[in-house]
This record gives C-alpha cells, sequence and structure tokens, in this order.
C-alpha cells in the first residue's frame, strides 16, 4: 500500500500528498478495520477545551541532519546535524517535552517506525559464514515468525467483534436473575478498590 501510495504521490506538493492520504480507502479501510466496536452510533463533533485532543510529530533522519515533522506547522523543523547516532538528537528534545508537560499529562505515546527484521536477517543469512553463525540467524528468524504469528493471532482478536456475545451473556444473566447481584457485587469490589488506592501504603 505504502509503496502503490508513494509512487502515485511522487511528484504532488505537501498539501496534495496530504489530501490524497486522506482519500486512500485501502488506507481508511485498513484503520477502521482496527477500530474499536461500539454498541452505539454517536455523533461526531468538535473538540472542546476539555476534551482529549491528540497530536502527532515525527522526527526523522535526513541527509546527516535531524527534521521535525509537524501537521500543525507550515514546514520541517530542522535540528541540526548528526554524527553516528542521530538518536543523540532527539533523545534529549523528546525528554525535554516530556518533563515540561510530566506534571499535568501522562498521554504520552512514543512509536518507532523501523525496518523489516525478516528482511535484514534473511540478508545476513544469505552473507553469512559458518555453521554457528547461520544457526544464531536461522533462530532469531524462527523466533521473530513466532512473534508474527502470535501479532496475527491478536488482531485477529482485536478486530473481532464480541459485543453480540456479550449483549446474549448479558441477556441470558438477566433472565436468570444474576445480572443485578453482579453489577451489584462488582460496584463494591470497584469502591473498595478505589478507597484503598486512595489510601495508599500503610
Amino acid at each position: 500500500i505504502n509503496a502503490e501510495y508513494g509512487e502515485f504521490t511522487s511528484s504532488f506538493d505537501p498539501a496534495l500528498k496530504g489530501m490524497s492520504l486522506t482519500n486512500a480507502d485501502r488506507l481508511r479501510e485498513v484503520h477502521n478495520s482496527f477500530a474499536r466496536q461500539n454498541m452505539f452510533e454517536f455523533d461526531s463533533k468538535s473538540a472542546e477545551k476539555d476534551d482529549d485532543v491528540y497530536h502527532f510529530v515525527a522526527f526523522v533522519p535526513f541527509k546527516d541532519r535531524v527534521y521535525e515533522l509537524d501537521g500543525l506547522k507550515p514546514g520541517p523543523i530542522d535540528h541540526g546535524p548528526f554524527t553516528d547516532d542521530w538518536l543523540t538528537v532527539v533523545r534529549p528534545l523528546l525528554q525535554s517535552r516530556v518533563a515540561r508537560h510530566a506534571a499535568t499529562e501522562i498521554t504520552f505515546n512514543l512509536m518507532a517506525v523501523v525496518g523489516d527484521k525478516l528482511m535484514a536477517l534473511d540478508r545476513e543469512l544469505r552473507a553469512a559464514e559458518g555453521d554457528m553463525l547461520i544457526a544464531d540467524i536461522k533462530n532469531k528468524m524462527r523466533i521473530e515468525e513466532e512473534k508474527r504469528a502470535n501479532y496475527k493471532i491478536e488482531n485477529i482478536r482485536r478486530k473481532h467483534n464480541y459485543i453480540p456475545l456479550i449483549m446474549e451473556m448479558l441477556k441470558i444473566l438477566s433472565e436468570k436473575g444474576m445480572l443485578l447481584p453482579l453489577t451489584e457485587k462488582a460496584k463494591e469490589k470497584l469502591a473498595s478498590k478505589s478507597s484503598t488506592k486512595k489510601a495508599g501504603p500503610s
């Protein structure tokens, strides 16, 4: 998908590239497939003062310099050159920004876009010499393949709509007169946990 998008928009300016991205049906389908399932659909509304509004920025190395990409800024922000490791430039920037808001804000999220580890291991395997090294690389590839198999199962579970099952279970519990007692028990347990947390460690 990314390769097709890159090829299609290679001659576009940044604004047109962004517009093309928002209109990419396949990307939208993949993104929406991971959306949280809801029993009810609510009308969307504009963010208000006290609403959570998430803002994303990206740091990228390009031609021995570090740039910050921020959709709210008119262009890339140049944070200067780097020599061996570009993260030496990014790390203090991230630390200072987190420290600036740490007292009032905890919803930070840090993600890294990295190369395909399996492809890198495959290249290493082709160039490897010696039984010990080859065996080590093959073992790493096996571990990576197992991780991907687990990721696939997790994604299937994440994308599955469990709401009909949950509603049916609630219906059965209600018919048997078990729903209300279980609800009250859950409330008591939550209240007890909340009071313990407020009291703090003894």
